[in-house]
């Protein structure tokens, strides 16, 4: 339940428009509570009337005219209640769900390698869902039920008290049947909860892969896998339901005692003229009136038991503080960079990993130069430029760009300007033309063209039927491996960066196609520090400086032509792809 307190920022920003609402609920009780009282007077007046045969017809008129009044007020009061009190927990709704995307944006790289992404799903929408419904009913009824509740009860005891506390003997069975049905549907809402995560996460990896799962004809094995998931989530769900179920039926029981303690008692009062048999109507009308707040106040417990279970799975992630951020030692007067980069005996290790992936990097790239990285796969190229965004913060050692800690820069300002291409190509259900406009908003359409010409994409999208405009699917699906590549390229040269980082962003294109691009590259990067990654030779040999990694060390740097003379695992590689070539030209 501690949980909860967590919503009071939200329901501070709203509470001229939440004091407004509790007004109206209570203006709506006092009007609906007053009916039956008038219900009451007017079964007596018809009874002395009747006996004495001097009844009116003005005085039902009177009656009714303003019971017909109260009801129609207290509806009104209703309506202005809903559209505050419910109105405002959307708004919660849509504010909480905001700041947890952006909590989640803020997060680093290493948060989302080892939480699945359908686990996050199934908060922002089940969970931020179920807080959402402790906002909105969960205050507009237990606000209703205690208003109604207590004037109720203060006119019960008015028309005889006697009655009143009889009927009231059900009620501290009720309170300890909620108590312990609440504990039981906070534990097995939570067990469903989590289950639904893993259910959002089977469904989100049969989608994204389904090009592998139809490639290795593994159909039918995924539906019985999920059909394993799903059936979980459903007995789950049926162990919640039978917990649900339990709640309601027993409310109109406990109220039922109440009734039936009425209509004896109250009868045997009639009987010997303690009560009226319009104060006898008006008490079985206040009862009926309670029928709601008894059954309201199960569900209730229902609603905050569960909004307390997700709203304790949310914290979870509110609370995970971002390692890489903006810190005390940032200097906020640096608004942009040059782009001289310098590695100190930089070492690199992953959380929970046994061994370092980079060791005691040296190297220093000045402005406007271009290095390339080569290596075997696994030797560390990647995680060593994914330092430079701060992907992932050094583990030893200092990064320095411009002769600056790198933590010292602002971390909006280091990666709005760097350009990077990772491996991994990643397109947005979009067009073609705002895929490339990604990161520059206000670019205009002759940028997005010669930025579409330079990574050579502009060929290809000219025999599109819609050109820039036409639509990709889910990652760029309709898009051949290099066509993404090209188009990621185009997206990063857009953004004219200081760094220019391309991670083997020209593996999925040919030769003929990677020497056009590198020839319109190397007059983007004039002036602009680049770093290439490639197992081509061919892509990295025009390079101002070449390094070699293997099991995350530098072994080898130079030129081409040193390197190559030097005859280590450059030169192995050059020789082994001289001749793949030589053959391909055979």
């Amino acid at each position: 339940m501690k949980s909860l307190l967590r919503l009071i920022p939200y329901l501070t920003k709203y509470k001229t428009t939440l004091l407004w609402g509790l007004v109206t609920v209570i203006v709506s009780n006092l009007f609906t509570v007053a009916m039956p009282w008038f219900i009451g007077e007017a079964i007596d007046e018809l009874k002395r009337g009747l006996q004495s045969g001097s009844l009116q017809h003005t005085d039902l008129l009177r009656y009714s005219l303003l019971i017909v009044g109260f009801a129609l007020v207290g509806g009104i009061m209703l309506f202005l209640t809903r559209q505050t009190i419910i109105v405002v927990s959307r708004r919660i709704e849509y504010d909480l769900r905001n700041d947890f995307l952006a909590h989640i944006q803020k997060l680093p790289l290493s948060y989302f390698q080892n939480t699945p992404t359908g686990d996050l799903m199934a908060h922002a929408t089940n969970d931020i869902s179920a807080v959402r419904n402790v906002l909105g009913p969960g205050i507009m009824y237990p606000a209703d039920t205690f208003m109604t509740f207590s004037l109720s009860l203060t006119l019960m005891f008015i028309k005889s008290w006697q009655l009143t506390l009889m009927t009231l003997i059900p009620l501290p069975l009720v309170s300890y049947a909620v108590y312990r049905l609440g504990k039981i549907i906070h534990s097995k809402f939570n067990d469903r909860q989590e289950q639904y995560s893993l259910l959002t996460t089977k469904a989100q990896e049969n989608l994204s892969g389904a090009r592998v799962v139809k490639a290795y004809v593994r159909e039918e094995f995924e539906i019985e896998q999920f059909q394993k998931v799903s059936r979980e989530y459903y007995k789950k769900n049926i162990v919640l339901a039978k917990a649900q179920s339990i709640m309601w039926p027993l409310m109109y029981v406990l109220v039922g005692l109440s009734l039936v303690i009425a209509v004896y008692f109250g009868g045997v009062k009639v009987i010997n003229n303690e009560i009226s048999i319009g104060t006898l109507t008006a008490f079985f009308t206040y009862l009926s009136l309670l029928i709601w707040p008894m059954i309201a106040f199960g569900w209730v417990t229902n609603m905050v038991q569960q909004g307390a279970a997700s709203m304790t799975r949310l914290a979870k992630i509110f609370d995970t503080v971002p390692e890489i951020c903006n810190t005390e030692m940032t200097d906020h007067s640096i608004t942009s960079i040059n782009g001289e980069i310098e590695f100190k005996n930089v070492s690199f290790t992953f959380a929970k990993a046994s061994q370092p992936t980079l060791k005691n990097i040296n190297i220093t790239i000045p402005r406007g130069n271009v290095l390339a990285i080569v290596g075997y796969t696994g030797s560390g190229k990647s995680s060593l430029v994914n330092l430079l965004p701060r992907l992932f913060d050094v583990t030893d050692g200092e990064l320095l760009i411009d002769g600056i800690n790198i933590k010292k820069i602002p971390l909006e300002v280091l990666r709005k300007h760097i350009g990077y291409i990772p491996q991994e190509t990643f397109l947005f259900s979009d067009s073609i033309a705002e895929n490339i406009r990604y990161g520059h908003d206000d670019a205009y359409r002759e940028l997005i063209y010669e930025a579409a010409e330079i990574s050579q994409i502009s060929k290809d999208v000219a025999d599109f039927p819609q050109r820039f405009e036409t639509m990709l699917g889910e990652r760029g699906i309709t898009l051949s491996g290099g066509q993404k590549q090209r188009t990621s390229i185009a997206r990063a040269i857009l953004r004219r960066p200081k760094i220019l980082i391309l991670d083997d962003a020209l593996s999925a294109v040919d030769t003929y196609t990677e020497e056009a691009i590198l020839q319109k590259l190397r007059g983007v990067m004039d002036g602009r520090t680049s770093i290439i990654i490639s197992h081509r030779i061919s892509t990295v040999k025009g390079a101002d400086h070449i390094i070699v990694l293997d099991k995350g060390e530098i072994v080898e740097q130079g030129d081409h032509d040193a390197l190559v003379e030097f005859g280590g695992i450059y030169s192995g590689l050059y020789e082994k792809q001289l001749l793949e070539k030589e053959l391909e030209e055979l």
